[in-house]
């Protein structure tokens, strides 16, 4: 025992290693992207103990093993009659293949991979910062008469949070039925406003809950998603967490961000995405009725196809819709998005694209709020600079959005980034939109916010530090795991 004792550490290490054999060929026998191969078994044999604990956080593929269960709502009556009844005809059909012409594709893919119906009568409204967004949101919560359903990634104990906590607590007392999912990790709800929102019964639930939220940084499988549907006709999806810094007081970093605000059909599949969260987080089934899903067509039309990735899905499908646009573009696409740490798949059809002759610039921080994501970020911008993708820094702010426009005719507004963690870990959710005006208008906004950035060079990025480059080739081995 004391043979054992003294030499505790030496055990240790050998159990580490024997373990991160083990673990090396069960991800061989995975058959794992190349680069998350290599990732893995640097960190577990460079890093003992620690690489064990990474692999178990982030290795495990949670859409293969099916944890986390769709069925209980997507197989309802109710949800099925309510996507049977946005099929579109075949006249329909013929209509939106006239006017999209091979970027019909996209909407084709969206729909066979998460049967996400195209919708057609929308009124849409670009919401771009807090102040925008909160000042619209504040108000259709204040106005809502059947039910609120929430969910969103960072609820804050600020003032921002408190007031819309209040909303929850009046509208709930009012006998409006309300529901809340809030991330464990991102948010930071006290007890005090907890046991306000079940004295006023509000429903709530934390998503995954852990035990130190504030020791977990970027855990996996978190909750990214901001939505709100209030009572079945209006939603609201996008980039803008509930929390004061989103709202440029002049108290904290300038903080450039793009919400959607929705009206119309497109309400009925983001209502169904807030039911399959809600059916995980309160672990008993859900019963849906039609009270939900009230009928609402307002007069305009703009397509729009509500998108959603996580471990619960089949398919990464914000990222094939992702790389299915950007191969459709002709003439342009404009990228926004705080964190590009892209993918094999979506890095070449950036690649492809600029090298056809379509215009492709990508906008992002200039200073993350992540250093390691920041330098990962770096990695990646030689590459695209070769191809020849324009890149502009943000340089006002941190700049938060998650945009995508191309050909003044399609465009994305949502949740996910432009990186590992949002195209295969995390849940998300986008909007790809089907709409001149929509598409003009974001396309405008992206023209005004590169006035706000410095435009980098490849000739001028090369000469960067040796040091700098060094980092920010280790933060790219470790870009599959950020």
């Amino acid at each position: 025992m004391d043979y054992f004792t003294s030499h505790i550490w030496s055990f240790l290490v050998i159990a580490n290693y024997v373990l991160a054999v083990v673990l090396i060929f069960v991800i061989l026998f995975k058959q794992l992207n190349p680069s998350k191969t290599i990732s893995y078994i640097l960190v577990l044999l460079l890093v003992p103990f620690l690489g064990l604990v990474v692999y178990v956080l982030f290795g495990q593929d949670y859409r293969k093993t099916k944890i986390f269960n769709r069925k209980n709502v997507l197989d309802q009556k109710v949800v099925q009659k309510i996507l049977n009844e946005l099929s579109l005809n075949e006249e329909e059909e013929d209509e939106v293949e006239e006017i999209l012409q091979e970027k019909s594709k996209l909407y084709k893919l969206i729909h066979n991979s998460e049967k996400s119906k195209l919708t057609t009568y929308n009124n849409l409204q670009i919401l771009i910062n807090g102040e925008e967004k909160f000042e619209v949101f504040l108000r259709d919560l204040r106005a809502a008469e059947h039910h609120i359903h929430m969910e969103y990634y960072i609820i804050e104990d600020d003032v921002i949070g408190n007031e819309v906590i209040e909303i929850l607590c009046k509208k709930a007392q009012e006998g409006v039925e309300v529901k809340l999912v809030y991330d464990d990790v991102g948010s930071n709800i006290s007890s005090t406003n907890k046991n306000k929102l079940n004295e006023a019964g509000v429903l709530h639930h934390p998503f995954m809950p852990v035990l130190f939220s504030g020791l977990t940084g970027k855990m996996n499988y978190r909750d990214h998603r901001k939505i709100l549907i209030i009572d079945g006709k209006i939603g609201f999806l996008g980039g803008v967490n509930i929390a004061d810094h989103y709202i440029n007081d002049g108290k904290s970093r300038y903080w450039r961000d793009t919400h959607l605000r929705i009206e119309g059909e497109a309400v009925k599949p983001l209502q169904i995405l807030f039911f399959t969260t809600w059916d995980f987080v309160q672990n008993e089934p859900v019963k849906l009725s039609e009270f939900y899903f009230p009928k609402h067509k307002p007069n305009n039309r703009a397509g729009v196809q509500i998108t959603s990735s996580g471990p619960d899905t089949d398919w990464p499908n914000i990222m094939e819709a992702v790389f299915a646009a950007i191969m459709a573009a002709r003439s342009y696409i404009y990228i926004t998005t705080p964190y590009f740490i892209p993918n094999d798949e979506i890095l070449a059809a950036l690649q492809i694209a600029t090298r056809s002759g379509i215009d492709v610039k990508l906008l992002i921080p200039k200073k993350s709020d992540s250093w390691i994501s920041g330098s990962a970020t770096n990695s990646y911008l030689k590459t695209v600079l070769e191809a020849g993708v324009e890149v502009y820094r943000y340089e006002k702010g941190f700049i938060h959005a998650k945009t995508m426009v191309l050909d003044d005719e399609i465009c994305s507004v949502g949740t996910a980034n432009m990186d590992y963690r949002s195209f295969d870990i995390n849940f998300e959710v986008n909007a790809f939109i089907y709409d001149k005006e929509t598409s003009y208008t974001l396309k405008e906004q992206f023209q005004q916010d590169i006035k706000e950035a410095e435009q980098l060079y490849l000739d001028n990025w090369i000469d960067r530090p040796i040091a700098q480059k060094f980092i920010e080739s280790l933060s790219k081995l470790l870009a599959p795991l950020l």
